[in-house]
């Protein structure tokens, strides 16, 4: 298996880990790509999708658990 389907199967896990609590307020979050450059790209669906609290649960939430799991990561973009 090449290391980027790797980075990306694990990065898959863990966005499965907080999608419960983005489900539980109505939301979902959907993995768009993870890029060269070790940046991941997401979109918020649902009732996070345009939600005022959005971009404080993408870096706090997702993306903090995210590169906990995956640290090669470098950053999480909304798209």
């Amino acid at each position: 298996m090449s290391e980027s389907k790797f980075i990306k199967e694990r990065v898959a896990k863990a966005l499965e880990r907080v999608r419960p609590y983005l489900q539980s307020d109505g939301g979902d979050i959907e993995l768009i790509e993870v890029a060269d450059d070790m940046s991941v790209k997401v979109k918020l669906t649902g009732a996070c999708h345009g939600c005022p609290y959005s971009m404080q649960t993408l870096k706090a939430g997702v993306e903090q658990a995210i590169m906990k799991e995956v640290p090669e990561i470098k950053r999480v973009i909304s798209v």
